[in-house]
């Protein structure tokens, strides 16, 4: 089992710069691929960034450039940068773990509560 606590969401305006910070629980959190997805209000949930439990990063075309996903397996913690942000940013943010560990394998076996990121002009 693990559990997944999101922290860092928050206003801020166009152009401004937030990090997202996702916390595990459990000892074999090295192994997870991770992911951060969002969901802003009468949409679907979109896919953000993953990070395998390699290194290997993906970031979706909306935010590439802009957002960066890094991990920090001696704290059990996955980050989410954000710089430039922009209005349709705006969102609930979800960070979710992956057993296989790579990323694009499979569903995702676990998923934190989220984080408000809000966005003004």
């Amino acid at each position: 089992q693990v559990q997944l606590v999101e922290s860092g969401g928050g206003l801020v305006q166009a152009g401004g710069s937030l990090r997202l910070s996702c916390a595990a629980s459990g000892r074999t959190f090295s192994s997870y691929a991770m992911g951060w997805f969002r969901q802003a209000p009468g949409k679907e949930r979109e896919f953000v960034a993953a990070i395998s439990k390699s290194d290997l990063k993906y970031h979706a075309d909306s935010v590439k450039g802009r957002f960066t996903m890094s991990r920090d397996n001696a704290k059990n913690t996955v980050y989410l940068q954000m710089n430039s942000l922009k209005v349709e940013d705006t969102a609930v943010y979800y960070c979710a773990a992956q057993s296989s560990g790579r990323i694009f394998a499979g569903e995702y076996d676990y998923w934190g509560q989220g984080t408000q990121v809000t966005v003004s002009s």
